[in-house]
C-alpha cells in the first residue's frame, strides 16, 4: 500500500474559522509573502540551485521523457506489443489518444530532422486523423486593475486550432474507451464530479455561455469567499491514495500524465517540462539530502516510515508548542540558534543524543522551513514545476483544483507523503486562528516561497508576478487536501480496464512462466471447486469473505443493494466477539477487493459491495488491516 493510516468513516470537515481582525487587515496585502522571501534570502540557504540543465534542450529527449513516464516508451522504441504501452492505448479516450499521437508525431518529426534517420512513424500506431477545424477560443483579456482574474473559463496561449481526434487502427477501435456525454457545467460550486475525465469536462463547459458560467467567477483574498468542493460519495466507495497497491498507483501515474497533459491543452496551456542537470546529491545527514535517501536510511531504524523523521519530529514539536503561539511560522527564531540546532541535528539525530527541549517552536518553524527549502530536489518535483506554476494562472477555481488533483497523482510517493503531512500540520495551524492570529491566507503566504522556488535570469520578476498565485495554490492545497488525495473514479475505471487488457494479452514468457501460470491455474480451479461445493450460485450476489487473522476465518455474505463493507466488517467483529478484552487489542481490520481487474484496493466502509461485485466479479474479498 502506499501510506499509513487509519480510515475514517468520513473525511473530516475543514475546521470553522474566525474571522480575527489581524488576519482579516492582512487580506489584502502580500507583506507576510515578502517578509518571509526576504527572510529566506537573508538566510541564504536554498537547494536545487543548479539543477536545471543550461543551453537548448532537445526536444525529441524531452518527447521521449515524457512518453516513459506516460509508459509509452514502446512507441518509440519500435516494440509496441511488449510492455504496458498497447493495453494503455485500448483504454484511453480520444482526447487523450489524440495528445498521445500528436507527442509522438513531435518526437519523430524532430528525430527526422536532427538525423535524417528512418524511425518508428506515428501511423504505425494511429491511422490519420480528421482535420476539421475546430473554432477557437478567443484570448483572456487582461487582469482588472485590482488584481481579480475576469471570468473567463480558460485561458488560450495561442488561437491555434485544437488538433482533432484521431480514428484507431482497425485492431485497436473495437477496444477504445467511450467516454458517455459530459453533462453541462454545474450551476452549484460545491460539487465535483470523479465520474468523468476533466479533460472530457473542459468540451462541455465551453459549450456554454461565458456570462452564464458560475465556475469562474473572480477569485478574492478573503478566506470565506474560498470556494468549497465536497467529496462525492460514489457507490464503489471512496479510494484514498493510501487505499491501492503500488502497482496500481504507478499505472495511476501513467494515465494522469496524459490527462493532465490533455486538461491542460484543452485549456490552451503548453504543458513544459523541467529537464534535470545530473548532479551528485549529498547521502548522509539531515539537510540537503534527497528524500528517498533520507527514507532509506530512516527504514534502516525505523522499518515502514513514510516520512523522513527529521520532518515528523519538527512537525511534533510545533505541534505539541507553537500551534496557539501567536506569529507561529511567521516570526523567524535566532539564525544563530536555529545554525546551531542543525548541526546539532546533523549529529545527533540517529543517536538519539538530540534534546528536543532545547528547541524553541521558533526555531522548529525555521528548521522545518529551511528543511523543504534545502531539499536538492524539490518537494513539488522539478519536472512537475511548470506544471503547478501553470496552474496559477487557471481562472476557474474548479479546473484549478482538478489540475492540482492531477498533479497530487503525479507525484513521487516520499513527496506526496511528506506534502501531505505539512498540510495535515498547516490545517492544524489554521485551526487556532484565534489564539496564533495566522489565517489561512496568512500562512499560505509563509509557505509559499517555500515551496515554490524561481531561478534564472527573470527569476525576480517571475516571483513578483507569480506570489499571489502561489500563495492562492497552497490554500486549495490546505482546504482541500482530503479531495486532492482521493483517487477520482474515472482513474481507477482506467487502470481497472489497463488491468483487464493486459491479462488478455499478456503471453507466456518462457517455458519457466508457463509452468507457473499453469500451476496458479490448477490451484485456481481447485479453489473454485471447493467454493462451489460450500456456494449453491455466486451469480446470485453471494461472496465468500476470508479473514485470516479472526477465529472465524472465512464466511459467505449475501449482497443485497444496501450491504456496505462496514456492514461485512460489523458481521466479522459480533461472529468473533470483538469488545472482548482479547479482541479489542487487535488493530482495525478493513475489507479489501484483491485481484481480478486491480491489484488490491481497500474499501471505503461506505462502499456498496455489489456494485463492486459486478465491477470486478473475479476478486477475493479479505479482511485484514491495512499496511503499516
Amino acid at each position: 500500500m502506499s501510506s499509513t493510516g487509519t480510515r475514517p468513516s468520513s473525511p473530516p470537515s475543514p475546521p470553522e474559522r474566525p474571522a480575527s481582525r489581524d488576519s482579516q487587515d492582512s487580506q489584502d496585502s502580500m507583506e507576510d509573502y515578502w517578509s518571509e522571501v526576504k527572510n529566506i534570502e537573508e538566510d541564504g540557504q536554498r537547494g536545487h540551485e543548479d539543477l536545471l540543465e543550461r543551453g537548448s534542450m532537445d526536444e525529441a529527449e524531452l518527447e521521449e521523457a515524457w512518453l516513459q513516464d506516460a509508459g509509452l516508451s514502446t512507441l518509440v522504441s519500435g516494440a509496441l506489443g511488449e510492455g504496458p504501452a498497447e493495453a494503455l492505448l485500448s483504454t484511453l479516450t480520444r482526447s487523450q489518444a489524440a495528445m498521445v499521437k500528436k507527442r509522438v508525431d513531435n518526437y519523430t518529426l524532430t528525430v527526422r530532422k536532427r538525423s535524417k534517420q528512418p524511425t518508428r512513424h506515428v501511423r504505425d500506431v494511429f491511422s490519420t486523423p480528421d482535420t476539421s477545424p475546430v473554432d477557437p477560443i478567443p484570448p483572456v483579456p487582461p487582469k482588472s486593475p485590482n488584481g481579480d482574474v475576469p471570468s473567463r473559463c480558460v485561458h488560450r496561449t495561442s488561437s491555434r486550432v485544437r488538433p482533432a481526434c484521431p480514428s484507431f487502427s482497425q485492431s485497436t477501435e473495437r477496444r477504445v474507451s467511450e467516454c458517455p456525454p459530459c453533462p453541462p457545467p454545474q450551476d452549484t460550486s460545491d460539487s465535483l464530479s470523479f465520474e468523468v475525465p476533466y479533460s472530457e469536462g473542459i468540451t462541455a463547459h465551453r459549450r456554454g455561455r461565458q456570462g452564464d458560467c458560475k465556475d469562474c467567477q473572480r477569485i478574492r483574498r478573503d478566506d470565506h469567499d474560498l470556494p468549497m468542493f465536497q467529496l462525492p460519495r460514489p457507490k464503489l466507495g471512496l479510494t484514498r491514495i493510501q487505499d491501492l497497491s503500488c502497482e496500481d498507483m504507478k499505472k495511476i501515474g501513467y494515465i494522469s500524465l496524459i490527462e493532465l497533459t490533455t486538461f491542460y491543452d484543452g485549456l490552451g496551456i503548453e504543458l513544459k517540462r523541467n529537464r534535470a542537470a545530473r548532479s551528485k546529491a549529498r547521502e548522509s545527514g539531515i539537510f540537503g539530502v534527497p528524500l528517498t535517501t533520507l527514507l532509506e536510511n530512516d527504514q534502516k531504524k525505523f522499518p515502514g516510515s513514510k516520512v523522513p523523521l527529521v520532518f515528523r519530529k519538527l512537525l511534533s514539536k510545533l505541534e505539541q508548542t507553537g500551534l496557539q503561539t501567536e506569529g507561529i511560522l511567521r516570526v523567524p527564531g535566532s539564525a544563530s540558534r536555529v545554525k546551531h540546532l542543525r548541526q546539532e541535528l546533523e549529529q545527533k539525530l540517529y543517536e538519539d543524543r538530540f534534546d528536543w527541549e532545547q528547541v524553541r517552536h521558533n526555531d522548529a518553524a525555521g528548521l522545518l522551513k529551511m528543511f523543504i527549502r534545502e531539499l536538492p530536489y524539490p518537494l513539488l518535483t522539478l519536472q512537475h514545476a511548470p506544471a503547478f506554476a501553470a496552474a496559477q494562472n487557471i481562472s476557474s477555481p474548479r479546473q484549478q483544483i482538478q489540475a492540482l488533483h492531477l498533479l497530487i497523482m503525479l507525484l513521487p510517493e516520499p513527496n506526496r507523503d511528506t506534502l501531505k503531512a505539512l498540510l495535515e500540520f498547516l490545517r492544524k495551524v489554521v485551526a487556532y486562528e484565534e489564539k496564533n492570529r495566522m489565517g489561512l491566507w496568512n500562512v499560505s503566504m509563509i509557505v509559499a516561497p517555500n515551496l515554490f522556488t524561481y531561478r534564472g535570469k527573470n527569476a525576480k520578476q517571475e516571483e513578483m508576478q507569480g506570489a499571489a498565485g502561489a500563495a492562492h495554490l497552497v490554500r486549495l492545497l490546505i482546504t482541500h487536501q482530503d479531495l486532492l488525495w482521493t483517487v477520482p473514479c474515472f482513474l481507477i475505471s482506467h487502470v481497472r480496464k489497463l488491468n483487464e487488457a493486459g491479462a488478455s494479452k499478456k503471453p507466456p514468457s518462457s517455458e519457466k512462466t508457463k509452468r507457473k501460470l499453469l500451476l496458479m491455474r490448477r490451484k485456481t480451479t481447485e479453489r473454485e471447486k471447493t467454493e462451489r461445493s460450500e456456494l449453491t450460485d455466486l451469480r446470485q450476489g453471494v461472496i465468500r469473505v476470508h479473514a485470516p487473522q479472526h477465529a472465524k476465518i472465512s464466511m459467505a455474505i449475501q449482497l443485497d443493494n444496501e450491504t456496505k463493507a462496514k456492514d461485512v466488517m460489523a458481521r466479522f467483529d459480533y461472529e468473533n466477539g470483538r469488545g472482548t478484552r482479547s479482541t479489542s487489542r487487535r488493530p482495525r481490520q478493513y475489507l479489501f477487493e484483491v485481484g481480478g481487474n486491480i491489484g488490491e484496493r481497500s474499501l471505503d466502509p461506505e462502499t456498496h459491495l455489489l456494485d463492486v461485485y459486478h465491477v470486478n466479479p473475479h476478486c477475493e474479498w479479505v479482511l485484514k488491516p491495512t499496511t503499516t
